[in-house]
């Protein structure tokens, strides 16, 4: 078993497929960094802006959160203005995961008494400085875990982008398929098709069942920390 591995798994073929990988969490990592941000500014808009404003930052939010994200990869993959295909794709899942980000602090922020703006104000806190230091603190606290859980989504569906040629890990496994005889001299077999994508498979576990401990981890401290402030309280 061990000789069938090493003659399926050889360098060449290891190097292809991480370099595949590699794109899978270049894209991810810039999409989950610029969706963050954007989506707190999004959700802050949606939550304290004038109307006009709310209107226009919930009508993207909507839009976006109701339509499919392999839709937004493809039209991106085609229309957008960007030198690279990863680039293309990366700018879909942005536009796509900052809706959903927005949505998650809108609620993190919804969570927080308001009176605790009353008690900044009578402290000289500028509404800037309240947000800074007092509301987003706590708001991000809270949100912590529903926000992984969207991380990890994104992790997984950058899969798409196989849908449109991008060499990510998914489409490296499935073109490797063609060209086997070719990298490793004998027609592939149905055992050769379950390793290899079961490699694919095996990669995006670990990087998000490590995700999902972080998750189950945070949400345990969050509740720990609550009971604490209950029994404090009594």
């Amino acid at each position: 078993m061990f000789e069938y591995l090493s003659g399926l798994f050889t360098s060449e073929i290891l190097i292809y497929l991480m370099r595949g990988f590699a794109i899978t969490l270049r894209v991810a990592a810039i999409a989950i960094v610029l969706s963050i941000i954007i989506g707190t500014v999004l959700g802050l808009v949606r939550a304290y802006a004038p109307k006009p404003l709310r209107m226009l930052a919930g009508a993207y939010i909507e839009w976006f959160r109701n339509t499919p994200n392999l839709l937004w990869v493809m039209v991106c993959y085609i229309a957008a203005p960007l030198p690279s295909d990863w680039a293309r794709c990366t700018m879909a899942y942005v536009l796509f995961t900052s809706a959903m980000m927005a949505e998650i602090v809108r609620g993190g922020l919804n969570s927080i008494p308001k009176g605790q703006f009353e008690a900044a104000h009578s402290q000289g806190f500028t509404m800037i400085g309240t947000l800074r230091y007092i509301i987003l603190p706590q708001c991000f606290k809270r949100i912590v875990p529903t926000m992984l859980s969207q991380v990890i989504t994104v992790v997984k569906d950058t899969s798409f982008m196989a849908q449109v040629a991008v060499a990510e890990l998914l489409f490296r496994t499935k073109n490797l398929m063609s060209i086997f005889y070719n990298v490793v001299g004998r027609q592939i077999t149905a055992t050769d098709v379950f390793l290899l994508f079961g490699f694919a498979m095996l990669l995006y576990f670990i990087v998000n069942f490590t995700l999902s401990c972080v998750v189950r981890y945070l949400q345990k401290r969050n509740s720990s920390g609550i009971r604490k402030v209950s029994a404090a309280n009594k």
